[in-house]
């Protein structure tokens, strides 16, 4: 698999859940995925290390695709919406 750094594009929607505890950053993350036509993707910047196994969990049920990087201080996490 690629390296993200080296495939992001820039997203369709931004939502920062930075300080936000879970469940927000995911409840955060579904509400604007609804939002997204399939293919476009939604960068989620979050401080909770919770929200990379929430996140992980909910695009693998869903069937989106997930990246993620070490933003320094946070997490961003690149889904892109499947349907």
């Amino acid at each position: 698999m690629p390296h993200p750094e080296t495939t992001m594009r820039p997203p369709e929607t931004v939502t920062d859940a930075r300080g936000l505890k879970c469940p927000m950053p995911l409840v955060m993350a579904k509400t604007a995925m609804e939002t997204l036509p399939p293919g476009r993707d939604l960068l989620v910047m979050a401080t909770d290390p919770e929200a990379a196994i929430d996140l992980a969990a909910w695009a693998h049920e869903q069937g989106h695709a997930l990246a993620e990087r070490d933003a320094g201080g946070w997490m961003e996490f690149v889904l892109t919406r499947a349907r």
